[in-house]
């Protein structure tokens, strides 16, 4: 499904079944070895997902860990990003040359339940959007989606600025018409090739019980 999101040159694959753990790496298990097993399922599959789609630009199978900051180390001139949810992992990757970043995130569409999270992980402004878009198609769940969509942008964000980015430094809007997503960030952007990126702009998808969400910054 996640393909439907990022355009080619952009490689991806996905799972809705856990391998098991032998298909990681020992580095890999290793690295979660102290982690409960659903985690360890969910860190070696997504994994496996990564190396697929590596696979598709020629890359050789290699262990793929996390860094000093957890984010997930990739092989050289190669960006990419990684989700996993309840029944559900993904990856995406790229040549750097082709794309500066990936961002990409999956949830459930179900509603997010307590109100101090959806006023941690929302601006007043877009709450305000979540009325009219309930009107429009009741069957989303468009506060989780805005939280998805945000999670990509951090994404995103995160390799080009090694820097934390708060949900409420960035302005999310949504548009239903053609499933896609801006998000005006409310603090200096990262500089790519001399130009200072003030927005993110991504897609979104409902399908199979999921919101999916992502964000590609061309090369």
């Amino acid at each position: 499904m996640i393909d439907k999101l990022l355009p080619l040159p952009i490689a991806t694959a996905e799972a809705f079944h856990d391998a098991p753990l032998t298909a990681m790496f020992p580095e890999e298990r290793e690295a979660v070895a102290a982690a409960v097993p659903q985690r360890q399922k969910e860190f070696g599959t997504v994994r496996g997902c990564a190396r697929a789609a590596l696979a598709e630009l020629g890359m050789p199978p290699a262990p793929l860990l996390p860094g000093p900051d957890r984010a997930p180390v990739w092989p050289d001139g190669i960006v990419g990003s990684m989700t996993h949810c309840t029944g559900y992992r993904a990856a995406a990757v790229a040549r750097s040359s082709d794309m500066r970043a990936i961002g990409l995130d999956a949830e459930p569409n179900e509603p997010i339940d307590d109100p101090g999270v959806i006023a941690l992980v929302t601006l007043p402004a877009e709450r305000a959007q979540l009325p009219r878009l309930a009107d429009l198609e009741p069957d989303i769940c468009w506060d989780r989606l805005i939280f998805s969509a945000k999670e990509s942008v951090y994404k995103a964000w995160y390799p080009l600025t090694r820097r934390w980015l708060d949900f409420e430094e960035a302005h999310l809007t949504l548009d239903p018409t053609d499933a896609t997503f801006t998000a005006r960030l409310l603090v200096p952007g990262p500089v790519v090739d001399g130009r200072e990126i003030t927005e993110f702009s991504g897609r979104w998808l409902v399908e199979a019980g999921l919101v999916m969400t992502a964000v590609v910054v061309p090369g």
